[in-house]
């Protein structure tokens, strides 16, 4: 019989259909508002005393919620209106303090049979449903005493090389200051200086003492540094906001010394507080002799503390790899791999120093919040930036050590995962500070939604009365394989986890003019084939063969457009290049496969003398 689909495309069409509808359906059950409690350590537990207390504290403030759980690791409280999470996150603030990171959050509210499934609602972008923003300050002055700390160091190696004594050698602010006998070991020094340390220029004021040498950063290499390390940052927090996965993210400098993050769409925002809020590094130390160096407290609360010698043998910007693992007695670890710089140096520093402890220091770089009265008694929670340093381990150097090792003596696997990612994303340069976290809620994006949504539903209608008016029935089933065509769309960005922007909205109301091209193709060509004489099973099954190569190539062209502007593009281009792309796949499945099993299940295999076309 003509105009018949075989089986398997009939089982093909039903589960395209199916599918559509299973992870198009996670849409329908919107997240609830709720606020999220995690330590600025993850081996802080996070136990039902702690909930408690933040259950205790919102009921005091009289804000409504329900729903509160804590895993352990967080805690998670559910509210009743998404505008009582900015109270309530300043409340739970000013009440469990500075070690406990509160953020806002969107529980899912997903059926757990679609979550079996792996259905979960679409993700909307910043502009529509919020995200975190945080608002970074990259401290400069951290950069220039990193740099001048090694120019210190090299200067006086190469002072005693050249026999050139000295009475002292100190760095104090942004100046490296000098002391000396005589004005002829001045001379020898400044000469030396200035033909080594290009960067380091002498200073001489009037009234300056001439035993003397004051060396300062000129203002090339001070603007140099500063802008490698605003560069160097961005980098690794790209990397971290690549670790976490977060689509179209945005990591961009603003001013002079400010880094501004974005990331639209995110659900988990503790987690992407603690990984891109937090700035930590590594330090390789030998365990100090006597009583030079620093002393350091151990990271696992143990009442024990260490001595370490001031000069890391290597930091964490000598690591290339870092991955978490078991040992052999099933404790977490990380192993590491340096780059042939930190190679070298860690095995000249072990190979002469068998048999010495070597300890892996820990610096991190944390804020914490300090309560005080404003001037019209108003609690006022005020951020004040503070470093901690604590050992990780301290080992004994069994022999030389090379470009691959672990680091051992973490509290759980979660701590070792969250170490290798700060250190696989790449070091800092300098430590950042978040001066400004604002986490961008439904409400901001409400208009954006409505009209979107209010944009959908007038092109959709319009094009829905026009194909019924111009193709009556035929027009039917082109508005069926519309429908289901944008609920095909919403299903497959659900199940990719595609981020949906404004302009993706604009690519949706871009595919559903252009879906039913297709069908205007396809059924003038069947009109065409009628008035010729043609039989009803042959009109139609002529104009759905005749008409698909023009409508592939059309397609295809413009779905090239499509991925050259997700390549080449960023944040709204690649949003709107994202639903168009889909959309044109989309659109000639429903277009051409679905009409004509509509068609073929209606008039297929039976004698029609007219076609209501």
């Amino acid at each position: 019989m003509p105009n018949k689909f075989p089986l398997w495309k009939n089982l093909m069409i039903l589960a395209v259909v199916v599918f559509a509808f299973i992870y198009a359906a996670p849409n329908l059950y919107p997240p609830d508002p709720a606020l999220q409690l995690s330590g600025q350590s993850s081996a802080m537990q996070i136990d039902q005393a702690v909930l408690k207390k933040v259950e205790q504290a919102l009921g005091e403030a009289q804000i409504e919620y329900f729903a509160g759980e804590a895993d352990g690791e967080t805690a998670l409280i559910r509210l009743i209106d998404s505008e009582l999470q900015m109270r309530a996150k300043e409340v739970v603030q000013a009440e469990m303090g500075g070690e406990y990171i509160v953020a806002l959050n969107l529980a899912p509210t997903t059926p757990q049979w679609l979550s079996d499934l792996g259905g979960s609602p679409m993700k909307l972008g910043l502009d529509l449903s919020g995200g975190v923003h945080f608002l970074l300050e990259v401290d400069l002055n951290a950069a220039l005493t990193t740099r001048l700390e090694g120019d210190l160091q090299e200067v006086k190696s190469s002072l005693r090389e050249e026999k050139i004594r000295y009475r002292s050698f100190e760095l104090k602010g942004q100046k490296i200051i000098g002391r000396f006998r005589n004005e002829q070991q001045v001379e020898q020094a400044t000469s030396l200086i200035r033909a080594n340390f290009r960067d380091l220029q002498p200073q001489n004021k009037q009234g300056q003492n001439p035993l003397t040498l004051v060396l300062q950063l000129s203002d090339i290499a001070t603007s140099q540094i500063e802008d490698n390390a605003i560069k160097q940052n961005l980098t690794s927090l790209r990397n971290r906001v690549n670790e976490l996965g977060v689509s179209e993210p945005l990591v961009s400098r603003q001013g002079k010394n400010r880094i501004v993050v974005e990331l639209p769409g995110v659900q988990d925002t503790a987690e992407a507080k603690r990984i891109i809020g937090k700035t930590a590094n590594l330090e390789f130390r030998l365990e100090a002799e006597g009583r030079i160096g620093e002393v350091f407290e151990f990271r696992d609360g143990r009442s024990l503390e260490a001595r370490l010698e001031a000069s890391p043998v290597i930091t964490g910007e000598n690591v290339t790899d870092a991955r978490a693992s078991y040992d052999e007695n099933g404790r977490p670890q990380v192993n590491i791999t340096l780059d042939t710089k930190g190679g070298w140096q860690m095995g000249h520093s072990t190979r002469d120093n068998v048999g010495r402890k070597l300890g892996v220091l820990f610096i991190e770089y944390k804020t914490k919040l300090e309560k005080s009265l404003g001037s019209n008694g108003d609690m006022q929670i005020t951020p004040v930036p503070f470093v901690e340093k604590h050992i990780i381990s301290l080992a004994t150097v069994q022999s030389q050590l090379g470009k691959s090792f672990r680091i051992t003596g973490l509290d759980s696997q979660r701590e070792s995962s969250e170490l290798a990612l700060l250190l696989r994303a790449g070091a800092l340069a300098a430590p950042m500070y978040i001066v400004e976290e604002r986490t961008i809620g439904p409400s901001l994006g409400a208009d954006n939604i409505q009209l979107g949504v209010k944009s959908v539903s007038i092109g959709m209608t319009m094009v829905l009365l026009f194909m019924i008016l111009v193709y009556r029935g035929f027009g039917v089933l082109a508005n069926v394989a519309l429908s289901m065509n944008l609920l095909l769309l919403v299903g497959c960005m659900s199940l990719l986890g595609a981020t949906l922007t404004l302009p993706g909205i604009a690519g949706i109301v871009l595919t559903v003019g252009m879906a039913v091209d297709a069908n205007v193709l396809i059924f003038s060509r069947i009109r065409e084939e009628l008035a010729s004489g043609a039989s009803v099973q042959g009109a139609i099954s002529a104009g759905y063969d005749r008409a698909f190569v023009s409508i592939l190539d059309a397609n295809i062209t413009t779905l090239i457009v499509a991925v050259i502007l997700f390549l080449i593009g960023s944040g709204p281009v690649q949003g709107f290049a994202v639903t168009l792309s889909i959309g044109i796949l989309t659109s000639m499945f429903t277009s051409i496969v679905l009409t004509r099993g509509l068609v073929n299940a209606i008039v297929g295999g039976r004698k029609v003398d007219k076609l209501w076309i």
